[in-house]
């Protein structure tokens, strides 16, 4: 009755939506939230974005994306989706991604799905992947270093200057 089609005339084929592109994990489109060189936080940072550090920090982060500056220093846990260290973290890490630059300095476990390490890092503790390193289940049992102290093992002889090969 109310139409522009001829009755004569064969239906449209109907084009299927395209689904839009699944966001990233948790990141939020929004700029960084920022603690500054200037600035010495005492207790926990909780975003659901990005955080970058520049300053001091003595207590736990929780975020998406975390990125420790070069002059930061952060004594406690982290738990981020990626974590990007140049600066100096006291404390455990479990991130999906870790990469300790050649200016980190870390003295703590790592629990990771990847994890890389750029030349000239100074890394202390135990690290051990896990596919999920954020979540509560049997892979997030502590790490070695939380058990009873154990003797640590004799390195006489275990690393002993070579030479290299000529061929």
């Amino acid at each position: 009755m109310f139409s522009n089609r001829n009755k004569d005339s064969a239906p449209q084929p109907v084009m299927a939506a395209v689904p839009a592109p699944a966001p990233k994990r948790g990141r939020v489109l929004s700029a960084p939230s920022i603690i500054s060189t200037d600035m010495a936080i005492q207790g926990a940072l909780n975003s659901s974005g990005d955080i970058q550090i520049d300053g001091r920090l003595e207590g736990d982060v929780r975020s998406v994306g975390l990125v420790i500056g070069e002059k930061a220093e952060i004594h406690g846990e982290i738990y981020a989706e990626d974590v990007t260290v140049r600066g100096k973290v006291v404390g455990r890490i479990r991130a999906r991604k870790v990469l300790l630059a050649a200016t980190s300095h870390v003295e703590g476990d790592i629990l990771h799905e990847a994890f890389a390490v750029e030349s000239g890092a100074f890394f202390e503790g135990n690290c051990r992947h896990s596919d999920n390193p954020l979540g509560d289940g049997p892979s997030a049992q502590p790490l070695p270093s939380d058990a009873a102290p154990r003797e640590a093992p004799d390195t006489v002889g275990l690393f002993t200057s070579f030479s290299p090969v000529a061929t």
